[in-house]
């Protein structure tokens, strides 16, 4: 069974932001399939949690000592089903995600930063990652492994004659089109049963009815000699005024969070790439306007939400690579210059781990989500907060470069050593009012 639940801890249990994870996994007996940390308050931090009852298979793996030299490498997190501003529509984080990777050797993103239906913006060094993989990536587990490409094998869940032929002929045209290597797919014989949600910080989120259903698919597709596997399902529960104020610019989309469940449940399974993408896009919506905003407009305008999921899938990577997988490319979390984030969602496993590791988070401003988990209220040093994405990706650019970012910042502090700096103490203290304000930049900094 697959259930949502908010878990609230006294702030005297989470002494420091890094030790949140432990919390976490000694409270659900590690059967916790995706957490985030929803608020922070004085007394206490909420964390919102889908919890699988059957056993979660554990990566007791690690990378440390293991480097992989001449990669550069940052992750991009565009969590899902919590009102991004830039990223939570379709796609229309697609531009940002372009403007990082040319930061860096390789970008790692998450499927819905760049998935818009039918519309696809990928490039070539952005690494289409499903969620559960980047946290293991983050967590210092795995490694990546860049295929040169993937056999994808596609889940459809069982329905009507007309949404299986318009499935079909979306796979069909993904492999004329794009050449994508997708031979082997089934049709469930039972529903799946997947549910949108929202919990009690506003966000959506999801659960699957019949997860056995899901794992027969999986199972079916994996001995036929596939090594990333699709999903489309019949998203239920939607809740519709909620999908209309969401094309509107005014609210969270409220399929993200059941896809992330989906995926996040078949990568902790089967340890292969997996995305989910909605059998059937939503249309009948009591819309304020017939022309949407422009960053919904990618899902408005597709009839299934699945060929990016099939065009991203294409090259993601692998986290176990099969036998037979040919690998272009190996990083890790060595490689990692940065973790970007949007600044009020700093509560998640990728930043947490960031923190442990010494990597920075750069969080970004104008991102915003209907969250306020910010820096100051997790308390959380190793942030550089920036206005914008462009900002963001001048910071990368001089992490890439192993540039100290106090270099490229004015005031430069300057340093002292202790005779040159009493002696500056004294001048100061000896100076008239009208020179003291001059001096006063000289030990001034950032």
């Amino acid at each position: 069974m697959i259930e949502n639940k908010q878990l609230r801890f006294d702030r005297a249990q989470v002494v420091v932001p890094q030790g949140i994870p432990e919390v976490m996994e000694e409270a659900t007996q590690g059967r916790v399939l995706r957490w985030y940390v929803g608020e922070v308050t004085e007394k206490e931090v909420v964390v919102e949690a889908t919890v699988n009852s059957e056993e979660i298979a554990e990566f007791r793996e690690t990378v440390e000592g293991r480097f992989h030299p001449g990669r550069s490498v940052a992750v991009s997190i565009i969590p899902t089903g919590v009102g991004c501003s830039v990223g939570g529509y379709a796609g229309d984080a697609a531009p940002v995600t372009r403007l990082l990777a040319s930061a860096v050797d390789f970008l790692v993103t998450n499927p819905n930063a760049v998935n818009a239906s039918d519309f696809a913006q990928i490039s070539e060094n952005v690494l289409y990652t499903e969620g559960y993989c980047i946290d293991l990536l983050c967590r210092g587990l795995v490694d990546l492994y860049v295929p040169y490409s993937n056999s994808i094998g596609v889940i459809v869940e069982r329905s009507s004659d007309a949404r299986l032929d318009l499935a079909f002929n979306v796979i069909n045209a993904v492999r004329a089109v794009h050449g994508v290597d997708i031979q082997h797919c089934v049709v469930t014989d039972r529903p799946i049963g997947s549910r949108c949600d929202k919990n009690a910080t506003g966000a959506f989120v999801g659960t699957v009815d019949h997860p056995e259903v899901l794992s027969a698919a999986c199972a079916e597709l994996l001995a036929k000699g596939v090594n990333a596997i699709a999903v489309t399902t019949n998203v239920q529960d939607l809740p519709f005024d909620d999908y209309a104020l969401h094309f509107a610019g005014k609210a969270p989309n409220p399929v993200g969070g059941v896809e992330a469940i989906i995926s996040h449940f078949i990568v902790n399974r089967f340890r292969v790439p997996a995305a989910h993408a909605p059998l059937q896009n939503v249309k009948d919506l009591a819309l304020e306007s017939p022309v949407v905003d422009a960053r919904g407009a990618g899902e408005f305008t597709s009839l299934s939400g699945l060929a990016c999921v099939l065009m991203g899938l294409a090259r993601a990577p692998q986290i176990a690579p099969r036998p037979g997988t040919r690998v272009s490319d190996v990083v890790n979390i060595n490689n990692v210059v940065a973790v970007v984030a949007p600044a009020s969602c700093l509560g998640g496993i990728p930043t947490l781990f960031a923190a442990r590791y010494g990597i920075p988070t750069i969080a970004v401003r104008d991102n915003e989500t209907i969250l306020g988990v910010t820096r100051q209220a997790l308390g959380l040093e190793s942030v550089i907060e920036v206005g914008s994405y462009a900002e963001a990706a001048g910071v990368l650019m001089a992490l890439e470069q192993g540039l100290a970012l106090q270099s490229i910042m004015r005031p430069l502090p300057t340093l002292r050593h202790p005779v040159a700096a009493a002696r500056l103490r004294e001048h100061v203290r000896t100076a008239s009012p009208k020179a003291a304000p001059a001096l006063s930049l000289v030990s001034g900094g950032r």
